[in-house]
C-alpha cells in the first residue's frame, strides 16, 4: 500500500468518526427514575429538566428527590455511553482518534 492510499483511508476513517460523534451529540438521551424525567444530548448538556410528582413534596421526601435525580442522571449517563460505545468502539484500538 503506497503512503497516498494510506493518507486517504485515514481521512476517510476520521471523517466517519467525526461523523459518528456528530450524530451522538446531536442525539437527546432521556433518563428517567420515578418522579423525575430529564434529557441530555450526547455532549451530557442537560436539555430538559422535570419533576413529575404532582402536589407538594413533603420535607422528609426531598432526600428521596435528590436521590431520584441522581439516578435519572446516571441513567442517561448510560444510554449516552452505551450509544458511544456502540458507534465508535470499533474505532478504540486506534488510540488518539476520538
Amino acid at each position: 500500500m503506497n503512503m497516498q492510499n494510506l493518507m486517504q483511508q485515514a481521512q476517510r476513517l476520521q471523517r466517519e468518526i467525526t461523523k459518528k460523534k456528530e450524530e451522538i451529540d446531536n442525539e437527546i438521551f432521556p433518563g428517567k427514575y420515578e418522579w423525575v424525567e430529564l434529557s441530555f444530548n450526547g455532549k451530557k448538556e442537560l436539555k430538559s429538566f422535570k419533576i413529575t410528582k404532582e402536589g407538594d413534596i413533603k420535607e422528609e421526601d426531598k432526600e428521596m428527590l435528590e436521590d431520584m435525580i441522581l439516578l435519572a442522571i446516571k441513567d442517561a449517563f448510560q444510554k449516552i455511553d452505551a450509544e458511544t460505545e456502540k458507534k465508535l468502539g470499533q474505532y478504540s484500538a486506534m488510540s488518539g482518534l476520538m
